[in-house]
């Protein structure tokens, strides 16, 4: 499969923290809510630690953990740990209807990074991973295996890491970047339009069942 002429990115968060992200103007990298309180957390908090040490080999100064995380596709596999609620490392046991996509456009995000001094790369596999490889140009996104972002069988064990690739954001992200909002259901485009009510950037919220297990 060849790199799509116009690629998305995608960032997973609970409902329930849209409100203090469009107030803060930002998603925020682990490193930075470390410093920050309240919010509901759905990743693995051991996860979220080992992230915190490993570097991005092409920006060796700095670690996965700070960096904004994105996935390359929607109904990511972390979805599905989600969905499935029985790893003993998650704690969140919600489930995934509240669990919302925020999409924004790689080449807007990548603009953005470059004319604010951001850092941005993008990993061939889990960015959590200590034998995960980067890349930092976008003449390098041919390097991703398009085929396993893009499939719904996940269990050859090859498709699983690729499928995982991640493209990282320095430090923060701002808030009017993303373009459309995916959720599971009506009662959750509620809950978004509430938390977007007097918000300057209203991104389009759908319905993406497809976009969920």
């Amino acid at each position: 499969m060849p790199v799509p002429a116009q690629p998305k990115i995608y960032h997973i968060v609970h409902v329930d923290n849209l409100a203090s992200i469009i107030t803060d103007g930002f998603l925020w990298s682990d490193a930075d809510m470390v410093q920050r309180q309240g919010g509901t957390a759905i990743g693995m908090s051991s996860i979220k630690q080992r992230r915190m040490q490993l570097p991005v080999s092409c920006h060796a100064e700095l670690t996965v953990g700070q960096f904004v995380p994105f996935y390359f596709c929607s109904r990511s596999i972390m979805l599905y740990v989600i969905h499935c609620a029985n790893h003993p490392e998650l704690d969140y046991r919600g489930g995934q209807q509240p669990i919302i996509h925020l999409e924004a456009d790689l080449q807007e995000v990548v603009q953005w990074a470059e004319a604010n001094g951001r850092r941005w790369a993008f990993s061939l596999s889990n960015a959590g991973a200590v034998y995960t490889q980067f890349r930092a140009g976008l003449d390098r996104l041919g390097d991703i295996n398009w085929d396993a972002v893009a499939a719904t069988d996940f269990r050859p064990a090859d498709v699983k890491e690729a499928k995982q690739s991640e493209f990282l954001v320095q430090h923060s992200l701002p808030w009017h970047l993303v373009e459309r909002i995916g959720v599971h259901s009506q009662g959750i485009v509620s809950r978004v339009s509430d938390a977007m009510h007097s918000a300057r950037h209203r991104p389009r919220i759908e319905i993406k069942r497809d976009w969920y297990y």
